[in-house]
């Protein structure tokens, strides 16, 4: 099955985790160490960051 591109990019990806607290955890495990719950936490993030600039 082929991986869809993501939507959000790498560097918007890796400030969030920085605020999350995940950042350690990708920078030495890679992303799938991310627990979903995090990785929920992060698109959620994403999403109230994208809502705040259409206002």
């Amino acid at each position: 099955m082929a991986r869809r591109k993501g939507f959000m990019s790498e560097e918007l990806k890796y400030e969030i985790a920085k605020e999350l607290g995940v950042y350690n955890t990708v920078m030495q495990e890679g992303w799938g160490a991310v627990s979903s719950r995090d990785c929920g936490n992060i698109v959620k993030k994403a999403i109230e960051m994208a809502e705040r600039n259409l206002k």
